[in-house]
């Protein structure tokens, strides 16, 4: 498989109870797309279960750029992540019929097979993670704090979020391996906390407070001016 690669004074409470009507009902809206889109994805897996080849190339061309994306970020050679990329579809075509509704969308489970695949090739290989910044950027990888995560931005995304890309990719290089992980589910890949939990066989409270150890890790090693 090839890779194609506020608050007012007088009348305002009326005003005030206007906004928050307005702002539930984006949330609500943005909520309502993503469990569209989510059950769309399911609804091909089903398809691809019973031997609908065309509904897994639409899943592939779906996820193989964040898959590719993740796997860069953690094994920082273009040629071994590219190839580890087509392992991890082909080994979720393998097993296809196996995967049955989580209650997270599929692409979960594209990464879990991709992190074991990273994991095998450490063990195998004794190969230290990396990340290689300029690799990374030509990948077009998103700007960490703009994932596809919904919602406003809490205090770690706008710590994050205000610093530049390719200096956050050398920081996040200095991380230990679990936090830097954790960073690239979460801010880049834009995983949710407790489909990052599933991902690394953590739970939630443990994935939370790896994630603010490594938001204030990176803020140690940001530079002076980027703080």
């Amino acid at each position: 498989m090839s890779l194609p690669i506020a608050v007012a004074a007088g009348p305002a409470p009326v005003r005030l109870r206007s906004v928050d009507s307005a702002a539930r009902a984006h949330r609500h809206d943005s909520v309502s797309e993503a469990d569209a889109a989510t059950a769309e994805n399911w609804e091909l897996v089903r398809a691809a279960q019973r031997g609908d080849t065309a509904a897994f190339g639409r899943l592939y061309d779906r996820y193989v750029d964040g898959v590719y994306r993740y796997v860069l970020l953690r094994v920082g050679d273009r040629h071994l992540a590219e190839d580890v990329t087509s392992e991890t579809f082909l080994r979720a075509l393998r097993r296809i019929t196996s995967i049955s509704y989580q209650g997270r969308d599929v692409g979960a489970w594209f990464t879990t097979i991709a992190r074991n695949l990273v994991l095998d090739h450490v063990k195998s290989s004794r190969f230290r993670l990396e990340i290689v910044t300029d690799e990374v950027t030509d990948s077009g990888a998103v700007p960490l704090g703009n994932g596809t995560g919904h919602g406003a931005p809490g205090p770690e995304q706008q710590v994050i979020s205000k610093n530049t890309n390719d200096e956050l990719l050398r920081c996040i290089a200095d991380l230990g391996d679990d936090q830097r992980e954790c960073i690239i589910l979460r801010f880049i890949q834009g995983f949710s906390v407790a489909e990052t939990a599933r991902i690394m066989e953590r739970n939630e409270g443990a994935v939370k407070a790896l994630q603010h150890r490594a938001v204030r890790r990176l803020a140690k090693l940001l530079p002076t001016g980027l703080r």
